[in-house]
């Protein structure tokens, strides 16, 4: 599980949440699978909502403005984000993500590599509503931060005691499909950015790694 910070500003999230906080909104399981359906307490904003494709859109751009987002997940697809809210005693039990979602009313579909929870709640806005994914800590972020983990993890949230908990939640088509692959990968970019300080970026050497990245790149990418 990966911590991305700041990948919507304050003035975003507030931006965000006056929106889709007017919004009219429906039971969670307008799009569950079968698995889902049977532990999953929530609401959720429409996917055809106009609402939802209009902050959806503004989730997009700030994604692609990340470069945390980008070395990480190598996006190829990212699907339409959705939001949802867990008010008291809410919350959505241990499952696995659909290996192929498909927008409605669309040919758009994906397969989830990767699986994020973009929190619109800060903290003290509530208890419980922990994101637990496979054998990782219970996760609660500030408003703005993002999740991003491997969507054939098992993970769960859990139930709400106080407050509500406000989030966007979306599915990733990697370049690379690879978790292992994607995380080499990572790591490598990282690596190369700890150095260019201290080396520069036409450093004989960074130059090697740099092409030793793209050349793996180039070898696991399907795009």
């Amino acid at each position: 599980m990966l911590t991305i910070p700041g990948v919507l500003t304050r003035d975003a999230v507030a931006k965000v949440r006056a929106a889709i906080d007017a919004a009219d909104w429906v039971d969670g399981n307008i799009t569950s699978g079968g698995q889902s359906a049977l532990a999953k307490r929530n609401r959720q904003l429409p996917e055809d909502s106009a609402v939802a494709r209009e902050m959806g859109a503004v989730i997009l751009d700030a994604l692609g403005r990340s470069p945390l987002f980008v070395a990480a997940a190598l996006p190829l697809k990212v699907y339409p984000p959705l939001f949802n809210r867990y008010g008291i005693s809410d919350g959505f039990g241990t499952h696995v993500d659909n290996a192929i979602r498909i927008r409605r009313g669309s040919d758009f579909r994906i397969r989830s590599d990767l699986s994020a929870t973009l929190f619109l709640s800060d903290p003290d806005d509530y208890d419980g509503g922990e994101l637990i994914a496979g054998d990782g800590p219970p996760m609660r972020l500030a408003a703005g931060d993002m999740l991003l983990y491997p969507a054939s993890t098992l993970h769960r949230v859990t139930p709400v005691t106080r407050g509500e908990r406000v989030a966007s939640f979306f599915w990733i088509q990697s370049m690379v499909r690879d978790d292992a692959a994607r995380r080499t990968l990572l790591d490598l970019d990282n690596a190369i950015q700890a150095l260019v300080p201290s080396h520069g970026q036409d450093d004989p050497q960074i130059v090697a790694l740099t092409g030793i990245y793209h050349n793996l790149l180039r070898r696991w990418a399907d795009c």
